[in-house]
C-alpha cells in the first residue's frame, strides 16, 4: 500500500512539473482543414458554389484553454468522370479563453481576439457503385494567415523563460482523405457523406521540436500528424457538416 501511494505521488509530481510551463500555439493549429462539398456523379449539376457559416470549439495543445471561433466559407466544386475538385476561401474570428486561473499565466493575460483568412483546395479520385460514390483517394490543402491580439501576445512572450510558443501566423496544412457519399434510395437530392482526413501542418516549428516532443500529453506522432472525421448531409440545395478531431466544428450552408 505504501509503495502504491509513493508511486502515485511521484506520478503526480511528474505530471504537474511537466505542466509548469505555459504553451501557446497558433489559433488555427490543426484547425485549418475543413470539409469542402463537391457535386457527386449522380447530381444533375456538375458544378456548384457553396456558401456556409459555422462554429468551431477546440482546446489548445495542452488541453487546458478553450478557443471558440466563427467561420465563413465560400467554395466552388466540380465533378468530372471519376475525378472531382474544389477550391475556396474562408474567414475566421474568435477568442482564446483561459481555462484556469494560476501563476502560469502572465499578469496581463486576458481573453485574446484572433482572426484569420485563408484558402483551401481539395481533389478526389472516385468510382461509382450503384447509388454511392467512393472517393477512395483525395488530397486536401489549406493555407491560413492569422492576425489579432492573440498573435501579438505570442510574439511578446516567446522570448520569456518558461514559455513554449509557436509564433507562426502563416500555416500550410496538407493531407490525404478517403470518403463515401451516397444518396437516398428514392431521391438523389438527399445525400449523406463520411470522410476521414489524415495530415499535418508544415514549416519550421521549433514549438513542436522543443516542447511537444517531450511534454505533450498525446503520443508524439500526433504532434504533427492529426486525424479528422467529417459527416456531410445535403438536402436539395441545403447542407450541413459535423467535424470532429480535437475539436467540434458545426456548419450549415447552401449551394447554388
Amino acid at each position: 500500500m505504501k509503495n502504491t501511494l509513493l508511486l502515485l505521488a511521484c506520478c503526480t509530481v511528474i505530471f504537474f512539473s511537466s505542466c509548469s510551463n505555459k504553451t501557446y500555439a497558433p489559433a488555427l493549429y490543426h484547425q485549418d482543414i475543413a470539409y469542402q462539398p463537391k457535386p457527386a456523379s449522380f447530381d444533375t449539376a456538375k458544378s456548384a458554389t457553396y456558401v456556409s457559416g459555422g462554429l468551431n470549439f477546440y482546446t489548445d495543445p495542452t488541453w487546458t484553454d478553450m478557443l471558440i471561433s466563427g467561420q465563413f466559407n465560400v467554395s466552388r466544386g466540380y465533378v468530372f468522370n471519376n475525378f472531382n475538385l474544389a477550391y475556396g476561401a474562408f474567414g475566421v474570428v474568435g477568442d482564446y479563453e483561459k481555462g484556469t486561473e494560476d501563476s502560469n499565466y502572465p499578469n496581463n493575460f486576458t481573453d485574446k481576439f484572433f482572426g484569420a483568412v485563408g484558402g483551401r483546395f481539395s481533389a478526389n479520385l472516385f468510382t461509382t457503385y450503384d447509388r454511392m460514390d467512393f472517393r477512395y483517394l483525395g488530397v486536401e490543402m489549406a493555407y491560413s494567415h492569422e492576425f489579432g491580439s492573440y498573435a501579438n501576445f505570442r510574439k511578446t512572450v516567446s522570448t520569456l523563460p518558461g514559455y513554449h510558443v509557436d509564433t507562426r501566423t502563416d500555416l500550410l496544412t496538407l493531407g490525404v482523405t478517403t470518403e463515401v457519399i451516397f444518396h437516398n434510395i428514392r431521391k438523389t437530392n438527399i445525400q449523406n457523406g463520411l470522410r476521414f482526413f489524415l495530415g499535418g501542418t508544415f514549416g519550421d516549428n521549433a514549438f513542436s521540436e522543443q516542447y511537444l516532443n517531450h511534454k505533450y500529453i498525446e503520443p508524439n506522432i500526433l504532434n504533427t500528424i492529426f486525424p479528422k472525421v467529417s459527416y456531410y448531409l445535403k438536402v436539395s440545395h441545403f447542407f450541413a457538416t459535423i467535424e470532429a478531431g480535437k475539436q467540434v466544428f458545426l456548419r450549415v450552408g447552401q449551394s447554388f
